[in-house]
């Protein structure tokens, strides 16, 4: 089985690569038109930081031609010409770290073809230190954190990498001024694709925090997840049997009788499932209400309280939402309150200001804050009360009832089988006209010519 599924993920990234290939292809060869000197985008000299930088064009004209070609409307054409920015075949030359195509005079060169995807050109570590080393040198500006991380990062090459951007810094000292713009424009929007700095990747910022986070070892999670299936094993329906009985194979409902949402006494796995944790005893109405008992005992139940307004907020109608978050306040949160809940300054704040605009989600804050209090102190002396003590002692054994696996395979067997719905249909149709032929008014000479015609 394993061997199947890394068969499908090969051939699934076999037949990505190949895509991204035909769509790199067919890219360029719009590419190609876009640069033809008869039917492609005029370009022209600019003036960039006093120096005179050749070929280059807009991008309000770039997303006018995209648009005359393809016949598509504005909008889609600037988001093929982001699209081309992105993928490093149209470079900004005044904005590099905003790598989109906008709808106006900012001036875009065409990347060398050098840098192009289909080149396969793989980006190396140590190309990379030497285009940071030349930038630091010429750019004060630059994250200076960044650039110790990299340092730290290719310690046991650096003194090739110094020996390398100090050899390419003397050579473009040499070139002319415009090719040196240029230059160095082409080199930084190909390092903005390839290796985006880390303030202006998401995806690093991304890859940052998951790098920081705590390990966990393989037979720590591994021992979680048995002690979960262990947990849940008897209260799982695929591999556990349904007790007293399936009330869809044989006549007897006590199953749904016992399990009704709000059940006088519960069964002994209801009651159990509760201990698993504060989820499962608030999403059971009737371990919600025993834990309201405990909490009034205790005088501290405006936290569940709070708790099952902002559940009924979140799910309630749109028409009530003002209404509601309104009360809410006045009950739970203002100075003085009723009812008023002990959470944090800084989450109070932000749930007091939200509620000036209320929506669905305005109280989640709080609710997460009052939740993870009662998770933390009141469920585990919940726990430990009387009040689950004596539900625990009360609650009924489904085992116990008098549904012995004879009796319900015989009570299968004996079960009559089901009429079909067009029959029932049918037979309802036969007693309607019936009774439609029993109340209507007899025809006297009818009737006796029927009896002459019979003689």
């Amino acid at each position: 089985m394993l061997w199947i599924h890394s068969d499908s993920f090969h051939r699934l990234s076999l037949l990505l690569l190949f895509s991204f290939i035909h769509l790199c292809f067919q890219l360029e060869s719009i590419l190609l038109e876009m640069q033809d000197p008869k039917i492609g985008v005029k370009g022209t000299e600019q003036k960039l930081n006093i120096s005179t930088i050749p070929h280059v064009i807009a991008g309000n004209d770039i997303i006018a031609w995209i648009s005359n070609k393809m016949k598509t409307s504005t909008e889609e054409a600037q988001a093929f010409g982001t699209m081309l920015v992105a993928y490093g075949y149209i470079y900004p030359l005044q904005n590099h770290k905003k790598l989109v195509m906008c709808n106006d005079s900012s001036l875009y060169r065409f990347q060398t073809p050098y840098f192009w995807p289909t080149q396969k050109w793989v980006p190396d570590d140590s190309d990379y230190g030497i285009f940071t080393l030349l930038l630091h040198a010429v750019c004060l500006c630059f994250i200076q954190a960044h650039y110790n991380h990299l340092h730290e990062w290719l310690n046991h090459k650096w003194d090739f990498i110094v020996m390398q951007a100090t050899e390419q810094y003397k050579a473009g000292k040499e070139r002319k001024k415009p090719d040196r713009v240029v230059f160095d424009c082409q080199e930084r929007a190909y390092w903005m694709v390839n290796r985006p700095p880390v303030s202006l990747s998401n995806s690093n910022m991304f890859y940052q925090q998951a790098i920081m986070r705590s390990k966990v070892k393989s037979s720590v999670s591994l021992g979680a997840l048995v002690k979960y299936i262990t947990t849940y094993k008897n209260h799982d329906p695929f591999l556990a049997s349904c007790l007293p009985s399936n009330p869809w194979q044989t006549d007897h409902d006590a199953y749904w009788t016992l399990n009704m949402r709000r059940v006088e006494v519960p069964t002994k796995m209801r009651v159990e499932r509760w201990s698993f944790s504060l989820f499962e005893l608030l999403s059971d109405l009737r371990g919600r209400d025993d834990f309201k008992i405990f909490l009034k005992k205790e005088f501290s139940g405006e936290n569940l309280a709070f708790w099952e307004a902002a559940e009924e907020l979140k799910w309630g109608t749109a028409s009530s939402m003002s209404t509601k978050a309104e009360t809410i306040f006045k009950t739970f949160l203002a100075p003085g309150a009723p009812r008023w809940i002990n959470i944090d300054g800084r989450t109070m704040g932000l749930t007091v200001k939200g509620l000036e605009h209320p929506h669905r989600y305005v109280l989640e804050a709080a609710q997460t804050h009052v939740f993870m209090l009662m998770k933390k102190d009141t469920f585990f002396r919940y726990l430990k009360s009387p009040t689950y003590k004596d539900i625990q002692k009360k609650a009924l054994n489904p085992e116990q009832h008098n549904f012995s696996p004879a009796n319900l395979e015989q009570n299968a067997l004996n079960r009559s089988p089901g009429i079909h719905p067009i029959i029932l249909w049918q037979q309802e149709e036969e007693e309607k006209a019936k009774v439609a032929a029993a109340s209507a008014p007899v025809d006297v000479k009818a009737m006796m010519s029927k009896i002459d015609r019979k003689k």
